[in-house]
């Protein structure tokens, strides 16, 4: 048993989708996340600013007392690759390994789509690592740059023209490509989730990668007797690198409903001076 919080981070609001998927399976367990939000979006920057700022990012949250760290951010992951010591002795993972098994698992006619940031998609991460699951599979990955900004600012609802006329340019290549699982490699996009699965059509699974990284990490510290042994709920501290109040806004859409937890700011230079 091991009563230390599980770390989440992200470069903004997206990965609060893992949290909500965290909360929901594993009640009794405590959580630290941390948006870095004055930052994004980390899927326009270079190779190199992404690693940067994933060790920064890393080494936040190993000032606090946590079990494991999960990178929910599809950009960060991607860049990583599948390298399970990002964070040395702490158990680590992002999204990509846990949502391209779970892809492989799902696909019937061997035709999986990938949506995610420029960074993510260049990076060729998802394709790589399908293939060294099922090399039979067919992927088509397209960039969605504008996803990140509409969720941000509000505009995800089914039918709203902008986000609706944004998905269909983005997703018709992969549509016409007959895809029938689509991979949403950025934790931001199962907010737009309604919008993709009424383009897309309902024989196209949509694979959250934020929610498979948290079946992941309940998978892994279940087989390690590294759950929790409180019984009461556990409790949800977040860190933001912005305006606390914006924060609390927009993290109601992430999480379903109001954020309950205390929200405290991050300065910029603090996290440059970890890493």
């Amino acid at each position: 048993m091991n009563n230390s919080a599980i770390g989440v981070f992200d470069s903004g609001m997206g990965g609060l989708t893992s949290v909500k998927e965290l909360s929901r399976i594993m009640p009794n367990e405590n959580i630290i996340y941390f948006g870095d939000t004055a930052r994004i979006p980390y899927g326009t920057r270079s190779k190199e600013t992404i690693l940067k700022y994933a060790e920064q990012d890393i080494a936040f949250m190993k000032k606090h007392d946590v079990k494991m760290i999960i990178a929910a951010c599809g950009t960060v992951s991607s860049v990583l690759g599948m390298n399970k010591n990002a964070a040395g002795d702490i158990p680590f993972t992002g999204v990509l390994l846990p949502t391209v098994q779970a892809a492989c698992a799902k696909t019937k006619n061997g035709k999986i789509g990938v949506i995610g940031t420029a960074a993510t998609i260049r990076s060729g991460s998802y394709g790589k690592a399908i293939r060294t699951i099922r090399s039979d599979i067919s992927i088509t990955g397209i960039a969605c740059p504008m996803f990140v900004p509409l969720v941000e600012n509000g505009f995800t609802g089914r039918d709203n023209p902008v986000a609706k006329l944004v998905a269909e340019q983005y997703l018709a290549p992969i549509k016409k490509e007959g895809v029938d699982t689509l991979i949403l490699g950025c934790t931001h996009y199962p907010i737009l989730q309604d919008v993709i699965a009424d383009y897309m059509g309902k024989d196209v699974e949509l694979i959250s990668s934020g929610s498979e990284a948290a079946k992941y990490a309940c998978a892994f510290l279940t087989g390690k007797d590294m759950l929790t042994e409180r019984t009461e709920k556990g409790t949800v501290s977040f860190y933001s690198s912005d305006s606390v109040d914006m924060f609390r806004e927009n993290a109601q859409a992430f999480l379903g409903g109001q954020l309950c937890g205390t929200v405290t700011k991050v300065e910029t230079e603090e996290l440059t001076s970890l890493a």
